[in-house]
């Protein structure tokens, strides 16, 4: 499956017809009831018992279940219109890290409310007040519910939405992904509202973010495992308030009317379909948590990516011929979900870029890729295309993107590791390399998205990471001489060319989290070419997968940009040996990592685990005038 573009070319000279359309032809359907979808997996096991022998693991043959009562009214089965609707208005105030869409926030480990930085580290929240030219600590609380010890759950995201923190975790003792909220008052107290689980297997991704929010209404993924051996009704999307009763049933918040199955799937004996992949929207404003869920049928190997407009999953070998994918996109306006055919697969959720105002899907796509679940986005394989997919297209999934909606992208040999990729204005920028050869010089291609020559850049250091600059990209990456590397790649004036390129001494990438790099530009440089990036960097030149993907921040380096050219700005240092105990008890790793520049208007701190560090620019330099250490007292044996 390395072929991607003679492939596509292939599959449209022979084999089963399929519709290269430029309309949907149809509307996705959706399951009548429970008994439709229970009967539908039943056939499914039974083609899979006469062909294999034994039923794959996740489906299994049982009796048709009844449906059981529901423990409280859910929304009608009948309306199969799987609404997903954005309720909330957009917020006011811009984050304070990087996302990926301006207008969609993210998952993450810092946010704002106020005048108070609230930070969620290994299991706790903390509130610091920084809107007095000073810092001081002012609360903190377990990121869990009261009563429980937090042991077996990971608390790795966290969003501020009014007045409320949200905290997103995985309990593995409680079961599900866990919505705890809190309440924050104007002086940055904090206390718990409630806690809630979602009915999922465990969301994570080395690369991606399991919530998303746009205004007060949160959007979260989860994937569930089907066994056909248990209710089915039991194992669709539920909602259920943590009151202390481990047994305490979930609530149904989405019918076997609001699951759907493309017309292909459904009549491909031998598609898989043991994973419902889940979006849950919930209106954090209700005073009581209120949520729906949609669920598309398919393989585990996933992608998942929100818009300003939608929600798209990506679902890999999604029909017996396993080369074909299924795309979903959800609409935020309440529309009918729809579907369509592709081949390959994204590396992650930065593979994806809605144009809007073209009505159009753009994806990087690979010969071989195996979805973002876990650590699985860090391996790809295969040729390389850009696939330009008209909104159009998304129907009940017959719909096939044409060979000509590929453009084959080039490649550097031996391209199967750390596959980065970035939309950046009207561009993409993309670059590979190989498993232990991530340092020296890489290629970087740049490829105008309107047509034109794809662009061949050769980046004097390794690349880590492709971020935004304004109207121009940035690649950072290590050399040979154990030096990080900051080279810019101009795009808003003529053909794409390498920039300045600045290098930091005895340094590595400290983070690789997308939101550990910030670039702020200056407020008279509209197109960016001036202004101030931050990016935790590390001094212990360690080759962990610890380091690599937990993150190892012992500083954040500022560099300044000024006409496009580079100037290290100076550090500002984490004091490693002043650390002390804190006695942690839950969620002990930070998964997510652990350090973040963070600028407030005019004014510039570095996050490094427990220590929040105050900077001001002087004659070109960042230097330390302010540090806190708010790591809270050992309470007890660690767990």
């Amino acid at each position: 499956m390395r072929g991607l573009i003679g492939l596509v070319a292939l599959a449209f000279g022979g084999g089963p017809a399929v519709v290269p359309a430029t309309a949907a032809p149809g509307a996705l359907q959706a399951f009548r009831n429970d008994t439709d979808l229970a009967r539908f997996l039943k056939r499914r096991a039974a083609r899979h018992r006469q062909q294999y022998a034994v039923a794959p693991p996740g489906i299994v043959a049982a009796p048709v279940p009844a449906p059981p009562p529901m423990a409280e009214p859910a929304a009608a089965a009948a309306d199969a219109a799987a609404d997903v609707v954005v309720t909330g208005a957009r917020a006011a105030q811009p984050g304070i890290t990087n996302t990926q869409e301006a207008d969609v926030d993210e998952g993450g480990i810092v946010k704002q409310h106020r005048d108070h930085l609230v930070i969620l580290r290994r299991g706790r929240l903390f509130t610091v007040a920084v809107g007095d030219r000073a810092m001081r600590a002012v609360d903190r609380i377990d990121a869990f519910p009261p009563g429980t010890s937090g042991e077996g759950a990971w608390y790795d995201e966290m969003l501020v939405a009014g007045d409320r923190v949200v905290v997103i975790g995985y309990s593995y003792d409680r079961g599900g992904t866990e919505i705890n909220r809190f309440r924050i008052g104007g002086d940055g107290r904090l206390w718990f509202e409630a806690s809630h689980h979602l009915r999922s297997n465990d969301y994570y991704s080395s690369t991606n973010y399991a919530s998303r929010l746009i205004g007060s209404t949160l959007i979260v993924y989860t994937p569930l495992g089907l066994d056909i051996d248990e209710p089915i009704a039991a194992q669709l999307p539920g909602l259920r308030r943590w009151t202390g009763e481990a047994k305490r049933p979930f609530q149904r918040i989405a019918p076997a009317a609001r699951v759907f199955l493309p017309v292909p799937v459904r009549r491909d004996p031998d598609a898989a379909v043991d994973t419902l992949h889940t979006v849950t929207t919930c209106d954090l404003a209700a005073e009581r948590l209120a949520c729906t869920a949609t669920g598309v049928l398919g393989g585990e190997g996933r992608n998942f990516y929100v818009s300003g407009k939608a929600v798209y999953v990506w679902i890999d070998r999604a029909l017996a011929d396993e080369r074909r994918a299924m795309v979903y996109r959800l609409p935020l306006d309440g529309s009918r979900p729809g579907a369509a055919q592709a081949w390959g697969g994204p590396v992650d959720q930065f593979s994806f870029r809605e144009d809007r105002p073209a009505r159009a899907l753009d994806v990087v796509v690979r010969a071989d890729s195996d979805g973002e679940r876990m650590w699985r986005a860090e391996v790809s394989e295969g040729d390389a295309a850009l696939l330009h997919l008209p909104l159009a297209l998304f129907g009940d999934g017959s719909a096939v993107a044409s060979p000509r909606a590929y453009r084959p992208l080039p490649l550097d040999g031996g391209a199967t590791w750390s596959f980065h990729n970035r939309f950046v204005a009207r561009h993409l920028i993309y670059s590979a390399g190989a498993f232990a050869a991530e340092v020296g010089s890489k290629t970087v291609f740049a490829v105008p998205l309107g047509g034109g020559p794809i662009a061949r850049l050769r980046a004097p250091h390794g690349v880590d990471r492709i971020d935004i600059m304004g109207d121009d990209a940035v690649v950072i990456g290590s050399d040979a001489r154990e030096r990080l590397g900051f080279s810019s790649i101009e795009l808003a004036a003529g053909p794409p060319r390498l920039g300045d390129t600045s290098f930091l001494p005895a340094a590595r990438e400290g983070e690789r989290r997308s939101q550990a790099f910030f670039y702020r530009p200056d407020p008279d440089s509209a197109d960016g070419a001036s202004g101030i990036l931050g990016l935790p960097i590390t001094r212990e030149l360690d080759d962990s997968p610890a380091q690599r993907f937990l993150g190892a921040g012992s500083a954040v380096a500022f560099l300044r940009r000024d006409r496009r050219r580079f100037t290290p700005a100076g550090e500002l240092e984490a004091h490693a040996a002043d650390a002390r105990d804190d006695g942690c008890e839950a969620s002990c790793v930070d998964w997510y990592g652990n350090a973040r520049p963070i600028f407030l208007g005019s004014r510039i701190f570095a996050l490094m685990g427990y220590e929040l560090v105050e900077g001001r620019m002087a004659r070109g330099r960042v230097g330390e005038v302010a540090r806190i250490d708010f790591a809270p007292a050992a309470r007890g044996r660690r767990r």
